[in-house]
């Protein structure tokens, strides 16, 4: 059956690959990014691939009135959210407490934390009205383990964790179902980011192990969202072979 995915930080990594498994199943998409041509781009590749029709939502989670002015005036067919995919995050810095950059930190929390918080509580209502729906929020493995030089970004997907538990528990009601999806290292342009364009820096975070891909991660992604309507997978950690958690990565 054809759905409608909302897929927030679609412009690349995870977001990209979970626009383009949804899509390759049929489903109609929202896409979200800050970067409107790699939208367009997305779009006119999906639907010309695939058939499916696509929603382009250019604007910045961060924002919050940008994003409750955009998401409450879709027109009635883009109200019928099935599945709302909270992709959009970052990592800013790998600095000591003592000597990050404090813009830094607050971009990851305005990105992290409150762009889903805003998002989800834009999109919320529209499931509640249809008394079902799907929130898959990305965290991390470096929201259960505190590591080295990440303070903030661990603490910023610590907080995805605990407001996944709390929409799961008060969202009941409505038949909404919620999913915490935590991946370890998967290789995207995360690291690039994290290290502020350095790409040396940015590889040698890889070297000597074999990460996840954004691909796998979306598969995941999509299996949680495919269930029976009676089953929902609150919290899923996945991670390459090499790596049990947050902290451990065998590097051979």
């Amino acid at each position: 059956m054809k759905r409608i995915i909302f897929i927030t930080g679609a412009t690349s990594g995870i977001g990209k690959s979970c626009a383009e498994k949804f899509a390759a199943n049929g489903d109609d998409l929202i896409i979200n990014g800050r970067r409107k041509e790699r939208l367009e781009e997305l779009k006119k590749e999906l639907e010309e691939k695939y058939k499916t029709e696509i929603l382009c939502a250019p604007f910045d989670v961060q924002k919050k009135e940008d994003v409750f002015e955009i998401i409450n005036n879709f027109s009635k067919k883009w109200t019928s959210i099935d599945i709302l995919i909270n992709s959009a995050g970052l990592a800013l810095g790998r600095d000591l407490f003592n000597e990050a950059n404090l813009l830094d930190w607050e971009t990851m929390l305005n990105t992290n934390v409150n762009g889903l918080i805003y998002v989800s509580k834009a999109v919320i209502p529209f499931m509640i009205k249809r008394n079902s729906g799907h929130i898959i929020n990305l965290g991390s493995t470096a929201g259960d383990k505190v590591y080295e030089r990440g303070n903030i970004y661990c603490a910023s997907k610590t907080a995805v964790e605990a407001i996944s538990h709390a929409m799961r528990i008060d969202l009941l009601p409505h038949h909404i179902k919620v999913t915490n999806i935590k991946p370890g290292a998967v290789e995207t342009e995360f690291s690039l980011v994290r290290f502020k364009g350095d790409e040396e820096k940015a590889e040698k975070v890889y070297e000597g192990f074999v990460p996840l891909t954004a691909a796998e991660v979306a598969d995941s992604i999509f299996y949680c969202a495919s269930l029976s309507p009676n089953v929902c997978i609150n919290e899923l950690t996945i991670t390459p072979t090499t790596q049990a958690d947050g902290i451990y990565i065998y590097k051979g």
